[in-house]
């Protein structure tokens, strides 16, 4: 437990203005393990899976899949600890979701939605290969979005042609 309050600890100024699950930390030990096997459950239900990222022994973020977008399509999520910016982490865990992603029976389609004031996080789809599927108006959720979510995705086959022997 302590590991993953530090690093989000250490990384709250750098989450705040883009997560919105940021405003309920610090959370209690208590309550980050009823939120850990919430999404214990979630997963072995088939639901939305959260995923902690490591390198080294220390926690650079962490990733997931979110069931929003239909029963063939999943959403990757990702955040990076502030002491690991810049280092390809993110779009390592977004090649490394994606893979899975596909592996996984029935789905056709991963995307990812940010923020467009988000540039870094619209960075990582456009490094993967990703077709930017457009923007829309969204009720801005964290202090520093302005309510424009740029939508991002990826076809099975345009991966597995991108990315075979």
């Amino acid at each position: 437990m302590g590991i993953l309050r530090e690093a989000i600890q250490e990384s709250i100024d750098h989450l705040r203005p883009w997560m919105s699950w940021i405003e309920f930390e610090p959370l209690s030990d208590s309550d980050r393990i009823a939120l850990i096997r919430t999404w214990e459950r979630d997963w072995i239900a088939g639901e939305e899976v959260v995923f902690g990222a490591f390198f080294g022994g220390q926690v650079v973020g962490g990733c997931g899949f979110h069931r929003r977008a239909g029963p063939k399509t999943l959403e990757i999520g990702y955040w990076v600890h502030v002491d690991h910016l810049r280092q390809g982490h993110a779009t390592e865990m977004t090649r490394i979701l994606t893979s899975a992603a596909f592996s996984v029976p029935g789905i056709e389609r991963v995307e990812i939605h940010h923020d467009k004031a988000n540039t870094r996080s619209g960075a990582i789809p456009e490094a993967l290969g990703f077709n930017l599927d457009g923007e829309s108006q969204v009720k801005p959720h964290a202090p520093a979005t302005i309510g424009i979510d740029v939508a991002w995705s990826m076809s099975k086959e345009e991966w597995q042609r991108a990315h075979s022997g």
